[in-house]
């Protein structure tokens, strides 16, 4: 008898065993075929006031959307390097749209923009785009959307820039 209740109590752990395995395949998934999703239909508020929607203004282009905040180390270490890719691309048509955090304070977002001048359009989220963007909340992350409006990377952390380079290439290059 004992040997038939230690088998029962394997049981519901085997079950547990499975359920974990199976969501992490599920997650793993998710995300290795990520670039199948479409982009969410999301509205940002530049800092001119302006608004732009990932369903209109943005449709039919090729466009980063870079999730961001002053206080990320990482966010400041590449964004040289987002200015750079923006401006190597901005001629064949790339779009840009740097979207700092719900947290982030607005006027150290106003202050960071124009003392670095970027080149590219500048949001703040009252935090509904990064929900509709898979919940970001780590920063730096960035997505790339093609023409069709498919996510087609998405990065957490900074990019391998060649990498990135690469498919912005590609994507700009496909016809719509």
């Amino acid at each position: 008898m004992s040997q038939a209740t230690s088998a029962n109590s394997k049981s519901p752990l085997r079950y547990i065993v499975m359920a974990i395995v199976a969501g992490v395949i599920a997650c793993t998934g998710y995300f290795a075929f990520g670039g199948q999703q479409k982009v969410p239909d999301a509205t940002f508020t530049l800092l001119s006031g302006q608004k732009i929607s990932t369903a209109s203004d943005l449709k039919g282009k090729v466009y980063l959307i870079n999730f961001w905040a002053t206080s990320c180390e990482t966010c400041m270490k590449e964004m040289p390097q987002m200015i750079n890719t923006y401006n190597k691309f901005k001629s064949r048509g790339l779009e840009f749209v740097a979207v700092a955090m719900n947290y982030d304070a607005p006027m150290y977002v106003n202050n960071y923009a124009q003392t670095r001048n970027l080149p590219f359009k500048v949001a703040m989220d009252d935090g509904s785009a990064a929900k509709q963007f898979g919940n970001v909340q780590l920063t730096p992350t960035t997505f790339v959307v093609d023409k069709d409006g498919k996510i087609l990377k998405r990065y957490v952390g900074e990019p391998t820039f060649a990498e990135l380079d690469q498919l912005l290439d590609k994507a700009l290059d496909s016809k719509a």
